[in-house]
C-alpha cells in the first residue's frame, strides 16, 4: 500500500469523527440548521474524496 493510501484512510478517518462530533451536538434529533447542513456537506464531499485517491491508488 502507498504512502498516499495510508494518508488518505487517515484523512477520511479524521474527517468521518468531525461529522460524528457535528452529529454528537445535534443529537438526538440531529435537526441540523443551515450551517450545519453545510458543514456536513463539505465533509461528506471531503471523505468522497479521500475514496477517490484510496480507489486510484489501490484498484488501478
Amino acid at each position: 500500500m502507498s504512502k498516499r493510501a495510508v494518508d488518505a484512510v487517515f484523512q477520511a478517518l479524521f474527517i468521518l469523527s468531525d461529522l460524528r462530533f457535528l452529529l454528537r451536538t445535534t443529537a438526538p434529533w440531529h435537526d441540523l440548521d443551515e450551517g450545519e447542513q453545510e458543514r456536513a456537506a463539505a465533509y461528506i464531499k471531503k471523505v468522497k474524496r479521500q475514496i477517490a485517491i484510496l480507489e486510484e491508488e489501490l484498484i488501478r
